[in-house]
């Protein structure tokens, strides 16, 4: 079986956990690296085993397939760049910049006939995966789904929305399957002048309401899905991998001087990492020419969705404190990070 011959554009943190896995993966040959700054880039390409490359054309020319883990302003140009090479792309979130960024990103996907994979890493964690199993058995009247930071520890050049609630709308939407009947949202600016407190709420046609909150201003990192079904109700947890049901079950013991009314079933969640079962996906679907489970579509969505949420929180929300250091908060279509 011939390897696929991948690369990195942008070694910051997210990017050098690409580089870390696919140095580890069977039936990949990691060729090397690009970025903007060549002494993070000769570091990075050295640590695990590859070249650094002076520019993105030189890159693309070696390789088959490649990861974009620039800052979001700088997904756009080296992701047309990749789609003009021929090189399969998986960009990291968000898909990019500016919604107008993104429709255009989706054209140049739809018409290279490319493989091209937007990274939002919760579609692949283990729990997630077994949760959203339950919920397709499961009539859901509500959920709610909590990401939540301390300020240290999130990215500080944009909003809490595009920072880490994006994650979420990715997985709701998914988790649901549902046209989206009205969205309404809340927040606070706390620390910067972005929004750094959101809560928003989204009612689904002929489905369940749900509940997103999401906040960098919490001292302990939060990743609990909560579902809310008919006799049941399924807790989910990303950061520590479980699952678990309590399901109404009003049992009388004879001769007992108590009554079981609820059981729990504590789920199997296989013990895996999302960035390498997120690769692994990539390189298959490339291995196999079918479209990946996070498609380009569905990294559009998730950003006109919190676009939304932004502009909604703008129009009703004031500071939290006055006295918070000036900063313009983002906009309508505004600037979005990894978190």
């Amino acid at each position: 079986m011939k390897p696929i011959r991948v690369g990195v554009i942008g070694v910051g943190v997210m990017g050098e956990r690409h580089c870390r896995v696919y140095s580890t993966m069977r039936g990949v040959e990691f060729v090397g690296v690009f970025d903007a700054n060549p002494t993070r880039g000769h570091e990075v390409a050295e640590k695990y085993g590859a070249r650094y490359y002076n520019s993105t054309a030189d890159l693309l020319r070696e390789v088959d397939a490649v990861t974009i883990a620039t800052p979001t302003p700088h997904h756009f140009d080296p992701a047309m760049e990749a789609f003009l090479a021929g090189v399969h792309t998986l960009i990291e979130k968000p898909l990019a910049y500016t919604l107008e960024q993104g429709r255009t990103l989706l054209d140049a996907a739809q018409r290279s006939g490319l493989i091209v994979q937007v990274g939002h890493i919760e579609r692949f964690n283990p729990a997630f995966t077994e949760l959203k199993n339950v919920a397709d058995d499961l009539p859901v009247v509500a959920i709610m789904i909590r990401r939540q930071n301390s300020f240290d520890a999130s990215n500080k050049d944009v909003d809490v929305i595009n920072d880490l609630m994006i994650h979420d709308i990715d997985l709701l939407l998914n988790l649901v399957g549902q046209p989206v009947e009205k969205v309404t949202a809340l927040g606070r600016t706390v620390l910067n002048g972005a929004i750094d407190h959101c809560v928003a709420d989204f009612c689904f046609k002929d489905g369940p309401v749900a509940t997103l909150i999401a906040s960098r201003i919490t001292q302990t990192k939060v990743r609990t899905i909560d579902i809310t079904g008919l006799n049941a109700y399924v807790q989910g947890d990303l950061l520590s991998k479980s699952v678990a049901i309590s399901r109404r079950v009003m049992s009388q013991y004879q001769g007992a001087k108590y009554r079981q009314e609820t059981v729990v079933e504590n789920i199997h969640v296989p013990m895996a990492e999302p960035l390498l079962l997120e690769l692994q996906h990539f390189v298959n679907c490339i291995r196999e020419n079918r479209q990946p489970v996070v498609t380009v579509e569905d990294g559009l969505k998730a950003m006109r969705y919190a676009a939304q949420i932004v502009e909604l929180v703008q129009q009703t929300s004031q500071p939290a404190y006055p006295t918070a250091p000036d900063r313009p908060m983002a906009a309508a279509e505004p600037a979005a990070a990894k978190g």
